[in-house]
């Protein structure tokens, strides 16, 4: 099985020598394409919303220790204001599959 990992990480954000300025940490994708077809997903139970911060995080599949492992749904909080999360993604690419984790925004 043929396995590639690349992890990406934008641009760094120049700021004027005058003022600092707080930004979120730049989100890092991190993508893997392999030769063995994702499963099919699983269904989700959705449970009670803790807070009106936390967000839905659908179950989805993800690509550690050489093989497909299932990620269990859950609420979560962001990690900074008007954080969006962004869902893993899986496209077929001739024989491979590129697989793409999903990330805060």
């Amino acid at each position: 099985m043929m396995t590639t990992t690349t992890t990406t990480t934008p641009a760094a954000m120049v700021v004027a020598p005058t003022y600092v300025a707080t930004v979120p940490a730049a989100p890092v994708m991190t993508t893997v394409v392999v030769t063995q077809a994702p499963p099919a997903m699983q269904a989700d139970v959705v449970i009670a919303q803790p807070s009106t911060k936390h967000v839905w995080i659908a179950g989805h599949y993800t690509w550690r220790d050489n093989q497909y492992q299932w990620m269990t749904a859950h609420w979560e909080l962001p990690p900074y204001a008007n954080a969006t999360w962004v869902n893993p993604t899986s496209e077929q690419q001739g024989n491979a599959y590129k697989f793409t984790e999903g990330y805060w925004n």
